[in-house]
């Protein structure tokens, strides 16, 4: 059946992200942002027990009480919790615990489509392949952030998607005229409840860059003394340097005279015409700034997206996470998805590299705190 068939490779994908690890891999937590991936590997399933088998499958036997504490991200709803620093104190349940816990829930799911998926619950369940591929992109995010963190920075492997990345086009500058347009999600297909309602915006004539900004452009502001100049940021940016003794983007090593960075392939030389990348808003407000520019608005960019290069990373915006005209939070769990992050963070536009296929589109609204960057993050200049 082909709904099987797209619930086998979504859920093969994760496990394909894992291969190259070794066990003590899965259960390394650096920092509270990262979560071990034995924990993505467990909580992507707990989402399909919770929802779909548990209530759905008469005399399903759940695999053990005690994963529904473990695997609960922040759903209220739900019950009690791992506080989500704790996550990488769970050497129990294990790694061989957590793959039997997949194969599972697998085995069950399995057998509950192929009887045919009631109308009812087709929603819930592409919700859940899309939740899954969420945390197979947040997967290969903390893989990396693990291994870039240990004191061997060893070598992934090879880049988790082999896509090719696109010709570096030459930069240039793309006018849209003054006007009132339509951003939002329209149309059949899935969307997150944050991409509605499809609404009007008045936008003043704007420029914006076809292309990102590349790490030789981001290393001059490095070298202008970008990071020593209070001029350029927020006070809570300038603050977030001091503290942090932050001179360079997250991965970045000047070794011997030479700047390194943190690859999938291990420390490697930086490449001068990629696209700047683990850089956050601060970092991002501060280099527009430093350029005489700005970042983009997430209505800005969405209008001009169809003419510009973008999927290499995730964009900046100079737009808060806020709920759209219209917008209301599904009751129950489900209702918990995004509506209750809308406070204090900054809208990304775009995809990454670890974006898995299908995933993206010109409407979809990601979002983090300011001064995050273990994410692939990347700048675009507006004015």
């Amino acid at each position: 059946m082909q709904i099987t068939a797209q619930y086998r490779t979504v859920r093969e994908r994760s496990m394909q992200l894992c291969r190259p690890l070794k066990t003590e891999d899965y259960v390394v937590q650096p920092v509270v942002d990262v979560s071990p991936p034995k924990w993505h590997l467990g909580h992507t399933t707990w989402f399909f027990e919770t929802f779909l088998l548990k209530p759905n499958v008469h005399g399903y036997t759940e695999f053990d009480p005690d994963y529904n504490f473990v695997f609960n991200s922040y759903y209220e709803t739900v019950g009690a919790r791992v506080v989500r620093t704790d996550r990488g104190n769970l050497s129990r349940p294990s790694v061989e615990d957590v793959l039997r816990y997949r194969d599972h829930v697998d085995a069950a799911m399995e057998a509950f489509l192929q009887q045919g998926l009631p109308d009812h619950l087709q929603a819930l369940f592409v919700l859940g392949l899309q939740h899954e591929e969420q945390h197979q992109e947040l997967l290969a995010t903390d893989i990396k952030y693990i291994l870039g963190h240990n004191p061997l920075l060893p070598a992934y492997g090879h880049p988790p998607y082999a896509a090719t990345p696109p010709a570096i086009p030459t930069a240039n500058s793309l006018r849209v005229p003054e006007g009132v347009y339509e951003i939002g999600f329209a149309g059949h297909g899935f969307c997150f409840d944050n991409e509605l309602n499809r609404h009007k915006v008045y936008l003043q004539e704007y420029y914006i860059n076809t292309t990102l900004v590349s790490n030789a452009e981001y290393l001059a502001f490095m070298e202008a003394g970008g990071y020593a100049d209070f001029r350029y940021w927020h006070a809570e940016g300038w603050d977030w340097v001091k503290n942090h003794q932050v001179k360079n983007p997250l991965y970045w090593h000047l070794v011997n005279g030479q700047w390194m960075h943190y690859s999938w392939q291990g420390l490697q030389p930086l490449p001068p015409e990629e696209p700047v990348c683990h850089v956050s808003y601060y970092e991002a407000y501060a280099f527009a700034a430093w350029k005489g520019m700005r970042l983009p608005t997430e209505a800005e960019w969405e209008v001009a997206a169809p003419q510009l290069q973008w999927g290499m990373r995730w964009e900046w915006t100079e737009s808060a996470y806020l709920p759209y005209p219209g917008f209301t939070k599904a009751p129950g769990a489900i209702g918990e998805y995004n509506g209750k992050f809308m406070v204090n963070q900054m809208v990304l536009r775009g995809a990454s590299e670890v974006t898995p296929p299908g995933h993206s589109r010109i409407t979809y609204r990601n979002f983090f705190q300011t001064p995050l960057r273990w994410q692939f993050t990347g700048i675009r200049l507006a004015k």
